[in-house]
C-alpha cells in the first residue's frame, strides 16, 4: 500500500473531518461528508474509499460515497442492545440497520422515542391502579381497568412503527429535532384489543370525527399539570382493524420504555400517534388540538418549498400515512467480499397504509436494477422481508442501493425528497458500501 493512501486511511480513522479537508480540498466542516457537493475527481474519491470504483462514470454528480457518509456510534441503555442515543432527556435512541435484521424486532433492538419522562408507575409492575378513561363525543363515557379492557376480544399482530422524523439527518439545511438516520423503526408483535371495539362499546356520537390520546408521561419541566404530547387520528383510522390498544409486546408485558401497562399502536402512521402509557381517549368533534397537534408539529407543507423556507402554520398539513420505504439490514456497510463470490443482501420494506409490491437493488449507482425476492407481510401493516443474491466480477468499491415500490406504484426517491421545516418523511433509498477484493 502506498504511503499516501495508508496515511489517509489512518487519518479517516482518527480525524474524519481533517481527512475530508484533505480529500475535498476545502475547509473541514460537519457537512463535508454528507449531502451533495461538487463532484470530485476519480483519484481523490478512490483514495478516500480505498478501492477502485468500477461504476464511477455512472455515479451521480456530487454524490458522497456512503463509506464516507457513515459515522457509527454505539450506545447502551438498560434493556437495550447496541442502540445509538440521540437525546437523553427525553430518551431517544435508534437502532443501527444491521441490528434490525429480524422479521420481528426484539424488544432489546426496538428504537425508543420519548417526548417526556417515563412515569415512575411504568416501572413498578402494578396494573391494579391503572385505568383508561374514554369520554368526549360518546354516548356512554367509561373508565376501564386493565382487567375490564382485557374482556374484549384479543388480537395479536406484527405491526410496524416508525417515527415521522426517521431520516431527518439527511435534510439540508438541517431541521431542528432528533437527527435520526435510519433506525427509528421497528416491527414487533403486539397483543391487545381493537380500538374500534372499545369505541363501539361507548357508542360514538354522530359528531365524533377525531380521537385525542393522552398518556401519563411526565413533562420535562416536572409540572404534573403540563401535558407532554397528546395526538390522535381521524375516527376512520381509529376504527381500522389493526389499530390496537395493547399490553403485550413480543409475548410479554410492555416494557416501561414502550408504554407499560398499555399503549396505542396506530400502524403505518407517525409513531407519535401511538401514544404510550395510555390513560385517556378523548373523542373530539373537531381535529384534536392537544400538544404537538398544532402549528408545525408533525406537519408538512401543502406545496413544495425551497430548502430553508419559512412556511406559515396555515399552509401546513397533518402527516397521516407514511411513505414507502426500505432498509438494508444485511450485510453491514463496508463489508469486504471476494470477486465472483455470491453473497446475500436482505432487508425490509413498508409503505404506511399501503403494501409494498416490488423491491429492487442497484450496484451501479442506479444505472440498472435487479428485482429482489419480496415476501408477503405476515399481516397488514407488518413490514415485508426481501432478499437478493449479488456477485461482482470486478474488484473495487461498490454501493448497493435499495428501492421499494408500493401498491399504488409509488417508488422511493433516489435522493432526499422535498425539504420541509421539521425534517419529516425522508424516504430516500438506503445504500451501503461494499468493497470487492
Amino acid at each position: 500500500m502506498k504511503k499516501k493512501e495508508r496515511g489517509l486511511r489512518e487519518l479517516y480513522e482518527s480525524d474524519p473531518e481533517k481527512a475530508d479537508a484533505t480529500v475535498w480540498g476545502r475547509k473541514a466542516s460537519p457537512l463535508s461528508r454528507r449531502g451533495f457537493l461538487k463532484k470530485s475527481g476519480l483519484a481523490a474519491i478512490t483514495l478516500a474509499v480505498g478501492a477502485h470504483i468500477p461504476f464511477f462514470g455512472k455515479m451521480p454528480a456530487g454524490l458522497i460515497p456512503v463509506a464516507l457518509a457513515e459515522s457509527p456510534q454505539n450506545f447502551e441503555i438498560e434493556g437495550k442492545d447496541g442502540l445509538r442515543v440521540l437525546n437523553d432527556r427525553p430518551l431517544n435512541a435508534e437502532t443501527p440497520p444491521t441490528l434490525l435484521n429480524d422479521s420481528i424486532t426484539p424488544v432489546n433492538r426496538h428504537f425508543v422515542r420519548n417526548n417526556g419522562l417515563v412515569p415512575g408507575s411504568a416501572y413498578d409492575d402494578n396494573t391494579k391502579d391503572w385505568t383508561l378513561t374514554i369520554d368526549g363525543e360518546v354516548h356512554q363515557p367509561k373508565i376501564l381497568t386493565l382487567d375490564q379492557l382485557k374482556q374484549f376480544k384479543h388480537y395479536s399482530y406484527a405491526l410496524q412503527i416508525e417515527c415521522g422524523g426517521n431520516g431527518r439527518a439527511g435534510y439540508q439545511p438541517p431541521a431542528k429535532g432528533n437527527q435520526w438516520t435510519f433506525g427509528a423503526v421497528g416491527c414487533a408483535q403486539y397483543t391487545g384489543v381493537r380500538m374500534k371495539d372499545v369505541l363501539r362499546e361507548v357508542g360514538l356520537k354522530d359528531t365524533a370525527i377525531y380521537t385525542g390520546y393522552y398518556g401519563s408521561d411526565i413533562h420535562l419541566s416536572g409540572d404534573p399539570e403540563k401535558v407532554t404530547i397528546s395526538r390522535g387520528t381521524p375516527i376512520a383510522k381509529a376504527m381500522d382493524n389493526h389499530t390496537l390498544i395493547v399490553w403485550e409486546m413480543n409475548g410479554k408485558p410492555l416494557p416501561a420504555l414502550h408504554g407499560f401497562p398499555a399503549r396505542v399502536v396506530t400502524p403505518g402512521w407517525p409513531a407519535s400517534t401511538s401514544i404510550k402509557w395510555l390513560k385517556r381517549i378523548f373523542v373530539r368533534d373537531r381535529v384534536h388540538d392537544g400538544p404537538k397537534m398544532t402549528g408545525q408539529a408533525y406537519r408538512t407543507p401543502k406545496y413544495p418549498v425551497p430548502p430553508g423556507t419559512h412556511v406559515p402554520d396555515e399552509d401546513m398539513q397533518i402527516i397521516e400515512s407514511l411513505p414507502v420505504k426500505s432498509l438494508i439490514t444485511h450485510p453491514q456497510s463496508r463489508m469486504t467480499v471476494t470477486k465472483d463470490q455470491s453473497f446475500l443482501v436482505r432487508g425490509h420494506a413498508w409503505a404506511g397504509d399501503r403494501s409494498v409490491q416490488d423491491m429492487h437493488v442497484s450496484h451501479d449507482f442506479g444505472a440498472t436494477w435487479i428485482r429482489a425476492n419480496l415476501k408477503d407481510p405476515i399481516n397488514p401493516y407488518a413490514w415485508q422481508d426481501w432478499e437478493v443474491n449479488l456477485k461482482f466480477a470486478v474488484k473495487g468499491y461498490y454501493e448497493v442501493w435499495a428501492r421499494a415500490t408500493d401498491s399504488q406504484g409509488t417508488m422511493q426517491p433516489m435522493v432526499v425528497p422535498g425539504w420541509n421545516p421539521k425534517g419529516y418523511l425522508n424516504n430516500a433509498m438506503h445504500r451501503i458500501a461494499i468493497n470487492v477484493t
